[in-house]
Parts: structure tokens; C-alpha cells; sequence
């Protein structure tokens, strides 16, 4: 597949790159790993044509909107004629220093988990303090798309946070979000979620143009088959995040792969083996056919895999250009790998 092709996401008449770059995974404050390491994951993005650029004050705690803001700077141009590009972030979290860090002696750095607290906020104030607060750790005048993030039971439990941050939303957030959309400020808005089911709710109670999702439509497992394609009859974008799994889609099922962010099953393992074996079979890395499966899907616009580094932009980018023959997605059907259904070249 070629990086430079785009897409629309859904009826939003904003075009991206059918490859992303998902912000996450520039959060890392961990020794051994720099900015420089950041740059040039980007600079390696950049330089293949992907002009699509996902982040999150959630990631790092500001670090990863901050580092990729600074990339992106440096290709606007005072005169607005940089080239372009397109930006989501996402709301629902201010991220603020604690008390303690306001005396001299306490200051930190951003993204110190010890001082740099996260406060949930999809009330409309909430919104508009953490647009403003994005704009201003990235340095740049706008973002084309934002979405309300990990509005779940996974990070908002028990079901009466979740219920009453929900009707902050319902209340005003979302309002304050379809203005900024009116007034032209953002382009799109929509959700970014790591629970397949909640698309059908949100898409009930209001109406997104998108929703990122961080799994579970993915070479592994397609549990989320019948909500994209209610997406698609809608006429809402998706993205999809997590393509590798956080891991096992690109190692394979070696010890200690990962699958979303904990250490894989022994069933998950046997699956990765599978899938790696019909790979095999044609010639395609696991990586290639993970990377390329979710864009068969009409509502899917854009994959955005999280590369921290140079080497990994390189082999995410061979993956993603890797020729996939339509004989490899026969396959895994044939042999039980894909669920009934889930579209593929013919």
C-alpha cells in the first residue's frame, strides 16, 4: 500500500493519509530515550508522505503533544503556507501540576508523574481548558479533529463515575464541541475508545463524525465487525489504533509477546502462530498483512501504529508497503482466521 494515498474520514470532508502516526508511543520520559529518538520516528513519518498525526494530553502527560508540536511547527510557516498536514487530540483530561509543585523547590518538568496530576473533565469548561491547553503545548494555531477520550468503564470505573462524567457530556462538553465545529475552529469530532461496544451507544446518544478505535478490529480478532459496519451504513469515519496489538502482530508469537499490554495467552500465542504460518505461506511478513487488514473495511480510513523511533518507523513503513496477495486473505478465511464477513480484496 502506498502511505502518500488518502482517504475521507467518513461524510467530514477531512482527507488522511491511510497511514497515521499514533502520538502514544512518543510518551516514554524513560531513560534512554530522548527527544531526538521522537524527531526522528517523525522525521522518518514525514519524510514517506504520512500527513496524519494522532496525540493525546493523556500520553506522557502532555510530553507526547509536546514533542510532536514541535516537530509539526517546524513545518508550518508564519505565512500559513507550510504543507499540509492533518492533527487530532483528544479532551476529557486537563493535565495540571499538583500544589506541591507550585513552590520553587518542587518544580518538575512536564509529564512528572509525581507532580503532573490528571483530572477527568468532559463538562463543556472542561472542553474548551483542554483545546486551549493542547494548542498551546504543541505551538501550533489549530487542530482539524478532536475526539473525547476513554470515556469507559476501563479507565472510569465504577458506573457511577462513568454515568456522571457521561451527562457532563450530554449536559454541555458536546455542545461545546459541535461549536467549535460550527465556529470552524476544529473540523470533526468523535470518540476515541478501547471498547468495541461502546460505538453503538455513543453513535445512539449522539453524533460523531468518527471514532478512533484502539482495538479489537485487528488481524488477531474482529469482534468489532458489526459496529463498523453500522458505521459505514452511517456514514461515520474510522480509525483504527493498535493495529499490532501493542506487540504480538509484529514479534509473533514469541516469549513474553505482548497482547495489549500484558503478556500474551498461550491460545493468543497459538493464533499469532497460525496467522504467522499463512503469512508465511505467501511470502508476507505478519506485520505486513496486520498493518494493511483493517483498511479493507469501508468506514476505515486510517491505521495510526504508535512507532517510537526511527528503526520502527522504518519497519512499519515496509510493512504497510509490503504487496499482500488476494490469495493470503482466502487463506485465513478458509482456515477459520478471519470471521465471516470481514472484508478483503476478492
Amino acid at each position: 500500500m502506498d502511505p502518500t494515498a488518502t482517504r475521507e474520514i467518513g461524510q467530514t470532508g477531512v482527507e488522511v493519509t491511510t497511514l497515521g502516526f499514533g502520538g502514544g508511543a512518543l510518551k516514554f520520559p524513560r531513560p534512554g530515550y530522548s527527544d531526538d529518538d521522537a524527531a526522528a520516528a517523525l522525521e522518518a513519518a514525514w519524510a514517506a508522505g504520512v500527513r496524519y498525526y494522532d496525540t493525546a494530553p493523556f500520553y506522557g502527560r502532555g510530553i507526547s503533544e509536546q514533542r510532536l508540536g514541535r516537530f509539526l511547527g517546524g513545518r508550518c510557516s508564519t505565512g500559513g503556507d507550510g504543507e499540509p498536514f492533518v492533527l487530532s487530540t483528544k479532551v476529557g483530561r486537563l493535565i495540571r501540576p499538583a500544589r506541591a509543585a507550585q513552590r520553587p523547590a518542587a518544580r518538575t518538568g512536564i509529564g512528572d508523574l509525581a507532580t503532573w496530576e490528571v483530572h477527568h473533565d468532559y463538562s463543556r469548561d472542561g472542553v474548551l481548558r483542554s483545546l486551549e491547553d493542547s494548542i498551546q503545548r504543541m505551538g501550533v494555531s489549530a487542530v482539524d479533529v478532536l475526539l473525547v477520550h476513554d470515556l469507559d468503564l476501563v479507565h472510569l470505573a465504577p458506573q457511577a463515575r462513568m454515568d456522571a462524567h457521561t451527562a457532563d457530556l450530554l449536559r454541555s462538553g458536546w455542545a461545546a464541541l459541535q461549536d467549535l465545529k460550527a465556529q470552524g475552529v476544529i473540523r470533526a469530532v468523535g470518540f476515541g475508545i478501547n471498547e468495541i461496544g461502546l460505538v453503538p451507544h455513543w453513535l445512539d446518544l449522539f453524533d460523531p463524525d468518527l471514532f478512533l478505535v484502539a482495538g479489537p478490529y485487528t488481524l488477531m480478532e474482529q469482534g468489532g465487525l458489526a459496529e463498523l459496519d453500522r458505521c459505514a451504513e452511517r456514514g461515520v469515519g474510522v480509525v483504527i489504533g493498535q493495529v499490532f496489538a501493542s506487540g504480538i502482530l509484529t514479534t509473533g508469537p514469541v516469549a513474553g509477546a505482548t497482547y495489549y499490554y500484558r503478556e500474551a495467552a498461550a491460545d493468543e500465542r497459538e493464533r499469532a502462530r497460525r496467522l504467522q504460518e499463512v503469512c508465511a505461506g505467501f511470502g508476507v511478513p505478519l506485520a505486513a498483512a496486520a498493518v494493511q487488514f483493517p483498511l479493507h473495511h469501508p468506514a476505515v480510513a486510517a491505521v495510526i501504529p504508535g512507532v517510537k523511533d526511527a528503526a520502527e518507523a522504518a519497519s512499519c513503513l515496509e510493512a504497510f508497503r509490503h504487496d499482500v496477495p488476494a490469495g493470503l486473505w482466502t487463506a485465513l478465511r478458509e482456515q477459520g482466521l478471519l470471521v465471516p464477513g470481514a472484508p478483503v480484496p476478492a
